[in-house]
């Protein structure tokens, strides 16, 4: 092994000069907008959890999208899906996966980004790693490419989009030979159109599903069994309320699902950029505005409270009115539900202090 490091030293040192023109590292007229200084209060703020740390991580993420773009020409909202995606791989894999870079949720494994074939799995010279067909790549400029650098493991990826066109095509064809996972080129460009139409990273914040007040009932109903159309457990929380009363979006996300269901009647479905999937069922119709892709917002109306389901299309009144909304997490194969109960009592809690507050 310490031969192998001696003689990458060698080589790197012998063609150091060569690196710009072999397209090994981003290049010195790039590096230094890539490389923030150690006092910038950003960087002291890492691993806060309070407001105004959260604010200033989403900028200094946004900071290293639009350089990056800027330099490669690929839009910042696609590095932002990407990355906002590796997150989402992250939290739902913590046990095989930790974050590396210290803004970025990129991911890859050491054999990733050194290379299957490369005899150094912590190989950090450029030029070797290029050789043994590694992913990584200098990013800020100073000659080495390493993975826990939020730089170089950016630069790598969109060192691999530019390898592809510009149009929305291009980009899932890119996606795709990244990933191989057509899941994963759903919700990256999911993410993307977000993104794009919001202009901005901060797209976390989340309203209660009807409009709150003294109209509704609800409780923890999660897990509880259901016996129509077979034995099965009750994967969400009934709020109960009127025929008609709105229902609204419980995040910025995109439709993913529109239509009929036995089960669930007039459903909707969907994805934020946590990746997880929000399900609202039993719906009496739907807004004239909604339709699949469509992107939505915290609080925006998009159907109605009803007894839809349990049987064919236009099914009504099996049970009284109320709200099934459910959620699930999707960890990259599969999706698992979970209780929306806390984060409801959360969103609730959380809107009726809004509304004092105006």
């Amino acid at each position: 092994m310490k031969c192998t490091r001696i003689r990458c030293t060698m080589l790197l040192a012998c063609t150091i000069g060569l690196l710009p023109s072999l397209g090994l590292g981003i290049g010195a007229a790039h590096a230094k907008a890539l490389q923030a200084p150690s006092k910038d209060p950003v960087y002291r703020a890492a691993g806060s959890t309070n407001t105004t740390n959260k604010g200033q991580a989403f900028d200094k993420r946004r900071e290293l999208f639009d350089q990056m773009s800027a330099i490669t020409g690929v839009p910042w909202y696609r590095l932002a899906a990407i990355d906002q995606y590796e997150r989402t791989m992250t939290k739902a894999r913590s046990k095989t996966r930790q974050q590396l870079g210290e803004w970025l949720g990129i991911y890859m494994t050491p054999a990733q980004w050194a290379g299957q074939l490369n005899p150094d799995d912590e190989d950090q010279f450029p030029l070797s790693i290029r050789w043994f067909s590694g992913s990584g790549k200098d990013g800020d400029g100073d000659g080495l490419a390493v993975r826990t650098s939020d730089a170089d493991l950016l630069y790598a990826v969109a060192s691999h989009l530019m390898n592809f066109g510009p149009a929305e095509d291009d980009f899932s064809i890119g996606v795709w030979q990244y990933y191989h996972n057509t899941r994963a080129v759903q919700r990256i460009r999911q993410f993307s159109r977000i993104y794009a139409a919001y202009g901005q990273l901060d797209l976390f914040e989340h309203a209660f599903p009807v409009p709150v007040g003294n109209n509704y009932s609800y409780k923890g109903t999660w897990g509880t069994k259901r016996s129509w159309g077979g034995y099965r457990i009750h994967e969400g929380t009934d709020i109960f309320a009127n025929h008609g009363v709105p229902v609204r979006s419980t995040c910025y996300g995109i439709v993913e699902v529109k239509g009929w269901n036995p089960y669930g009647g007039w459903r909707l479905g969907i994805r934020d950029l946590n990746n997880v999937y929000h399900y609202y069922g039993h719906l009496s119709g739907y807004d004239k505005t909604v339709a699949v892709g469509t992107i939505v917002k915290p609080g925006q109306t998009v159907g109605w409270v009803g007894s839809s389901g349990y049987g064919k299309p236009g099914t009504q009144g099996k049970f009284p009115p109320h709200l099934h909304y459910g959620v699930y997490r999707d960890r990259g194969l599969i999706e698992w539900s979970f209780d929306p109960y806390p984060m409801l009592r959360q969103w609730e809690s959380e809107e009726r202090k809004r509304l004092k507050r105006n």
